[in-house]
């Protein structure tokens, strides 16, 4: 299925996206991205159903050609503090905040976002495989944090996160038994055993 272009063609629009939220460790990412409205691409689709290499050629055409974009995150202690859903809703909140130019329409990748936001938005289940805007955010936040957790993969090899990214893989899991958790770690994502082992 092609991707649209817009939900409204004569307004500013901007698409919307977060990555890492299942994760057992690790910021939440967002990403919103402001797209010329003729933006194509033949290998624009939601990130998840993408090969690295093709979101990493991505990436970089999208901050080229787009309008305006802004990556932003909330880390792992706030997200103990405040909860997944609330951290991934700020990390949006942030990442729009920071666009150079202020949409008129935000699309929200979801069901749910910040209530009585002073943008008018859409919240657009799997919106990531419907909308280019929201799939190029998907790219730039998946592709960021992926960046992200193979830096700490150098400082925490045991854990795999070169491969699993910190998803719940049973190796993550085991390698979390074995050695315990690390700071980078939600430790409200934990149960009681892993939390009492030593932090390493």
């Amino acid at each position: 299925m092609k991707l649209l272009n817009y939900k409204d063609k004569n307004i500013v629009e901007a698409g919307c996206d977060e990555a890492g939220r299942g994760c057992l460790a690790g910021p939440v990412y967002a990403a919103a991205v402001i797209l010329p409205p003729d933006f194509e691409d033949p290998l624009l689709n939601d990130s998840k159903k993408m090969k690295p290499q093709d979101r990493n050629l991505l990436r970089k055409i999208i901050e080229n050609k787009a309008i305006a974009y802004s990556v932003a995150y909330v880390n792992s202690s706030e997200i103990d503090k405040i909860n997944i859903l609330q951290s991934s809703l700020k990390a949006m909140h942030l990442a729009i905040s920071q666009l150079k130019i202020t949409p008129q329409q935000l699309l929200i990748d979801g069901n749910r976002f910040l209530k009585s936001y002073a943008i008018p938005y859409h919240c657009i289940i799997k919106g990531d495989g419907k909308y280019a805007s929201i799939a190029a955010a998907s790219i730039l936040a998946k592709s960021y944090r992926d960046e992200y957790m193979l830096d700490l993969h150098q400082k925490y090899p045991h854990y795999n996160w070169d491969t699993n990214k910190a998803y719940p893989t049973a190796k993550h899991i085991a390698a979390i038994m074995k050695y315990g958790v690390c700071k980078h770690h939600r430790l409200s994502f934990m149960n009681l055993n892993q939390q009492q082992k030593l932090e390493i």
